[in-house]
């Protein structure tokens, strides 16, 4: 029983759901002014989970042809045999029948854009095979998070969580230009597109930075039109202390320690802004 668990969760990376989760619920709680109630709290987690996890079942079969023969990639459950095609594709079908039944849930906004959010989140699968953007793009599938935990208590679009969705946007990008830079070999070897392979190391560290200088800023700018007072904003500067050290851990000349800044830091980051958030709303 424990087998075919540990598969799925090998499978579509279950614990990084770590970085969509607490913008969805920081988007939860601002829209709530507080505890939006169990209904929504476990309904738009259920949404975040199964649309994580489309995405990635979605990723791992249209970059099977890649990662049978990237040297990275080799132990992922479809290239070893773990997981068929055929449940992979059954996994995809699912989490998407499942997202879309608790948008259902949700509200007839949330459900109404549910098919828009499937179409994003599966389709950055394919853009790294046609534009080095794809970074910003996967940033953008991330960003949906803060808005759809807004819009499942007020049906509206408001301008915190759509700035929040920026920050987002350039904070995913950010890290995953440092992630990508591991395969800049293999990408340009095989035609593909990244930030990495197409401008070189140097470039895309120095892009990597200038969008976590962004998401600093939105960060901080997302928690003034939320009307977040001082605790948000003091968290926010620890927040931008671990976005320098993510990029103190690596450099031009040392990349080993690209996955304790990929994993670890950004990790930190994305409790510390919903913690922030919580801290301001319950005792700012």
């Amino acid at each position: 029983m424990l087998g075919p668990v540990r598969t799925f969760a090998r499978m579509v990376k279950i614990e990084h759901s770590v970085f969509a989760l607490p913008f969805a619920y920081t988007g939860l709680f601002w829209s709530a002014d507080g505890w939006p109630g169990w209904r929504a709290f476990l309904l738009v987690t259920l949404a975040m989970v199964a649309v994580r996890s489309f995405a990635m079942a979605f990723n791992r079969i249209a970059d099977l042809p890649f990662d049978r023969d990237n040297p990275r990639t080799r132990d992922r459950p479809l290239v070893t045999g773990e997981m068929s095609l055929h449940g992979a594709w059954v996994l995809t079908v699912t989490c998407a029948a499942v997202f879309v039944a608790a948008c259902w849930s949700i509200n007839p906004l949330v459900f109404t854009l549910s098919p828009i959010a499937l179409v994003i989140a599966g389709g950055y699968s394919l853009t790294k095979r046609f534009t080095w953007l794809c970074h910003f793009v996967l940033g953008a599938t991330l960003g949906l998070a803060p808005l759809g935990g807004w819009l499942a208590v007020q049906p509206a679009f408001a301008p915190a969580p759509v700035v929040l969705a920026l920050g987002v946007t350039f904070w995913v990008a950010g890290f995953d230009i440092l992630y990508a830079a591991q395969d800049i070999g293999f990408d340009r070897e095989r035609g593909l597109n990244s930030l990495p392979a197409r401008f070189g190391l140097g470039t895309a560290l120095a892009l990597s930075t200038f969008c976590h200088v962004q998401t600093g800023l939105f960060f901080l700018l997302a928690g003034w039109t939320a009307g977040a007072g001082w605790l948000f904003a003091g968290v926010m500067a620890v927040v931008a202390l671990f976005l320098a050290l993510e990029h103190l851990l690596i450099s031009e000349r040392d990349m080993s320690r690209v996955n304790l800044a990929f994993f670890t830091v950004n990790g930190v980051i994305a409790l510390a802004v919903f913690a922030g958030a919580l801290a301001d709303i319950y005792w700012g």
